[in-house]
């Protein structure tokens, strides 16, 4: 994880949690749509939402948006210096820019008076699409063009006093992306924005995602993610945390065990295991339920589940560690969702 840390409005990147971010769908000038999504955003378990601003009408509605939400807000720039200004002035905690199509050190050095005026914090984001031309005719479309593109627009902003400053190197392809973000690793201790960008939709985005973003926080790379997915930001939020949970960094939660059933299967293992992840999604405890497909050995594999269930044709048996009670089959998931409910408000 990052050295330097950079705050962006209550939450703090580089001081070693993993910030979750996610982008709206919404157009920002429609500030009631746009707040509605953020407060499901919020209460999906977003850290950080960004929003598109594409016109002075989105730029001016940031101050009309940030009283409605509780979240920092980042306005997402490209192409205007002008804009990133106006959003800036209007309460963005803050600017997400691509130095590559916003202009030349002119228009970055006035977001950069902006900015430290505004006191906010800046992202340099690099991508496969941005690459400074004389590194693209040098290395190509490379880990290391997007890397040293980068830094050298980084370094544009240092120049102008700027150093609250958060970067990117996101690529569609995972290896690439992988790659450029354990070089700019050893770069800079400036904190790291982890994504894979242009995911796709969400079974090949959460996939894509989960190697290249995970990779990468195994290796203790990453500050900050956004799962990108062609879906529901929602499901972006969601996503994401299921990321972090999977490479030991989220603690707080109740795990899901389930077996991937087989022909011993003789009860709904599969729809009951996915209630009880609907049930027990957002509770912050500690804790494992296991959902076990058969008798035969799924309280030996779950013995260490606070609460489970494994199913035969006739009966289930539900344990905590040892077999607590067998019930009918036709009873076994109200019986267990009376026990699950007694757990998790013990």
């Amino acid at each position: 994880m990052s050295k330097k840390q950079v705050t962006v409005g209550n939450c703090i990147l580089g001081g070693g949690k993993i910030a979750v971010q996610s982008m709206t769908t919404e157009k920002t000038s429609d500030v009631e749509k746009c707040v509605a999504q953020i407060l499901r955003l919020e209460e999906a378990g977003c850290d950080i939402v960004r929003v598109a601003v594409l016109d002075e009408e989105d730029a001016r509605a940031i101050s009309a948006v940030k009283q409605k939400i509780h979240l920092p807000l980042v306005a997402d720039i490209h192409f205007s210096a002008k804009l990133a200004v106006l959003a800036a002035e209007n309460g963005a905690d803050k600017l997400r820019v691509n130095p590559g199509n916003i202009g030349g050190e002119r228009e970055l050095s006035l977001v950069a008076d902006c900015v430290k005026a505004h006191r906010i914090p800046v992202r340099v984001g690099a991508n496969t699409g941005s690459i400074e031309p004389h590194f693209l005719a040098k290395y190509g479309r490379s880990a290391e063009a997007l890397v040293l593109s980068a830094l050298e627009n980084v370094k544009i902003f240092e120049r102008h006093g700027l150093n609250d400053l958060v970067i990117s190197v996101k690529a569609s392809d995972v290896p690439l992306t992988v790659k450029a973000y354990e070089l700019i690793a050893k770069e800079t201790d400036y904190p790291l924005h982890v994504g894979v960008t242009e995911a796709g939709t969400e079974r090949m985005g959460i996939v894509k995602s989960s190697i290249g973003i995970g990779s990468l926080l195994l290796q203790g790379i990453g500050d900050t993610i956004r799962v990108s997915l062609t879906s529901d930001p929602v499901k972006e939020v969601y996503a994401a945390h299921d990321i972090l949970r999977a490479c030991g960094l989220e603690k707080d939660y109740i795990e899901v065990v389930s077996c991937p059933t087989c022909g011993r299967c003789r009860y709904d293992c599969m729809g009951l295991a996915e209630r009880v992840n609907e049930r027990v999604r957002g509770v912050k405890k500690r804790g494992k339920i296991a959902v076990m497909g058969c008798v035969v050995n799924g309280p030996g594999e779950a013995k260490d589940a606070d609460l489970g269930i494994a199913g035969g044709e006739k009966y289930c048996v539900i344990f905590r560690g040892e077999e607590m009670e067998r019930v009918p089959a036709e009873k076994a998931e109200q019986v267990f969702f009376a026990r699950l409910n007694e757990y998790l408000n013990s």
